[in-house]
């Protein structure tokens, strides 16, 4: 096969991977958001998810229910989007035992949690730039939920990080690394 070919073939493999790993990831983000309506809904609607459930030892800040929506709502949705990109996006090649690649995988989506904590807090307090701004977003539950709004997009910018960062680590490093070891050991 030429070189043209095969860059061809490697990089359509790619876009199909990429592909379902969006498709996997849009499946996430439904659990995702039925985890935080259900959160919210238990907590009396997302008018509460500002409501402080502690404050951070030695800092000015709180811990919000809306940040524990967002962690609660990540593990649920890391979990199962796992099982879904292993057993069908990265389906492919000799797999390591499930916490080898769990861990990693975790591991990566925690960052890109992290790193939403903050992105969310933007879009949900009012002193933040990038506040969504009232009258169309708002503090209750429907269409216009901030809190939901700020859920969504969130989950949104911390995605194609979460896909490149899981494709050469979680699936192939790690991966590799099962395969090698087992090679070293025969």
């Amino acid at each position: 096969m030429s070189s043209a070919g095969s860059f061809v073939q490697r990089y359509a493999h790619v876009g199909r991977q990429f592909i379902k790993f969006g498709l996997v990831g849009g499946a996430g983000v439904v659990v995702n958001m039925i985890v935080a309506i259900v959160m919210n809904k238990l907590n009396g609607g997302t008018a509460n998810a500002q409501n402080i459930l502690f404050t951070i030892p030695g800092t000015p800040f709180n811990f919000r229910f809306t940040t524990l929506v967002w962690i609660v709502a990540f593990l649920v949705a890391n979990l199962f989007n796992f099982v879904l990109n292993r057993h069908w996006t990265f389906r492919h090649g000799q797999k390591a035992p499930w916490l080898k690649e769990f861990l990693p995988f975790l591991a990566v989506g925690s960052a890109a949690a992290l790193a939403g904590i903050f992105i969310k807090i933007g879009f949900t307090n009012p002193t933040s730039p990038f506040y969504l701004p009232e009258p169309w977003f708002h503090e209750n539950a429907g269409l216009q939920s901030r809190e939901y709004w700020a859920q969504l997009l969130t989950i949104l910018i911390t995605m194609p990080i979460n896909f490149l960062v899981n494709k050469l680590w979680t699936f192939r490093h790690v991966r590799n690394q099962h395969a090698e070891s087992l090679a070293g050991t025969r």
